[in-house]
């Protein structure tokens, strides 16, 4: 009989702090599953690290290796099944995922987005490209998203938003930290409350 407890991938494709963060919330008992396998886009990934001194198997996702761009979401979607994988969190990861495994895990995927969504979102929109883009508006407050995930980049459905104070004198490397903090806290709350089914059931 398969555990109860949902079983989690986490994809990333750099330092994985917010990969950390559902570790840590895992071990203190506040998250509602167990992460059980990280996916990375590039083998450099310091998150790799995190996950290997966690006791997490990792895999490097490289759909360039493959034959055909079909060949390579097939695969990664066979490894997801075999790995009996519940949700999947996308946790700094640059690439769109294939629509394969958007269809098969539709409502069960989420992301963490540094910005207050829709706003500064989209292909291109990542890490201090961001905070840049925020501070260059003028925004009097930023924040991360907590959003499902479909085809398109940081498109799907708002779950939640923590509202942070952009200050007179922030750089995008202030903002970014104090954004990174509450991102740390948000994530593993929303993936927590989505698989209790806590979200009202809706299109993405």
């Amino acid at each position: 009989m398969k555990d109860s407890r949902a079983r989690i991938a986490v994809f990333i494709s750099g330092g994985g702090s917010n990969l950390q963060a559902l570790i840590d919330a895992e071990k203190a008992g506040i998250l509602a599953g167990d992460v059980v396998w990280v996916v990375s886009s590039s083998k450099k990934a310091y998150g790799l690290r995190r996950a290997e001194q966690a006791g997490i198997d990792t895999w490097v996702y490289m759909p360039k290796r493959y034959d055909s761009a079909q060949g390579a979401a097939q695969d990664l979607l066979r490894k997801l099944t075999e790995r009996e994988i519940d949700y999947i969190a996308l946790a700094g990861y640059l690439k769109l995922l294939p629509a394969e495994v958007v269809r098969a895990y539709s409502g069960r995927i989420v992301n963490i987005h540094p910005a207050l969504l829709p706003k500064y979102g989209g292909k291109g929109m990542y890490g201090h490209h961001v905070h840049e883009a925020v501070l260059a508006a003028g925004e009097t407050e930023s924040g991360p998203t907590v959003h499902l995930v479909d085809e398109i980049y940081d498109n799907g459905r708002i779950l939640e938003q923590v509202r942070v104070p952009v200050e007179s004198d922030d750089t995008p490397d202030s903002l970014a930290a104090r954004v990174l903090e509450q991102e740390h806290k948000l994530y593993p709350r929303v993936l927590s409350k989505l698989i209790r089914g806590e979200y009202e059931q809706g299109s993405n």
